[in-house]
């Protein structure tokens, strides 16, 4: 789904998922170096983790943080995401358009050439 709004954005993606913490921030310093934006769904660390907040920080590049549920609807632990906080926008309860969505609007955003946070 999102390789092919991708490609229809002029754009390519690569994907990484991982339970674990430190490969998911490998990826995002590693993306600061080849990409021009990341998009971002953490799950269950978007609550816990200020590495990731800190490489998305790092990375300097645009983001856009994704959750296919409304986390502001849910348990209260869940209603922080130390992760968004790294992220210019932010598409929460959208389900799956959340990505596309998120896409189109990182596509713009790199288009423009608007920094980072």
């Amino acid at each position: 789904m999102l390789a092919e709004e991708a490609a229809a954005l002029g754009a390519e993606v690569r994907f990484v998922q991982s339970n674990h913490e430190g490969a998911l921030v490998d990826a995002i310093q590693s993306a600061g170096k080849d990409c021009d934006g990341i998009l971002i769904n953490a799950g269950a660390y978007t609550h816990t983790s200020i590495a990731i907040l800190d490489a998305l920080l790092a990375a300097g590049l645009p983001a856009a943080e994704v959750h296919i549920t409304d986390i502001m609807k849910r348990e209260p632990f869940r209603r922080v995401s130390y992760a968004g906080l790294g992220c210019m926008a932010h598409f929460i309860g959208r389900g799956l358009a959340g990505y596309r969505e998120a896409l189109e609007f990182l596509a713009a955003v790199i288009q423009k050439g608007e920094n980072a946070k």
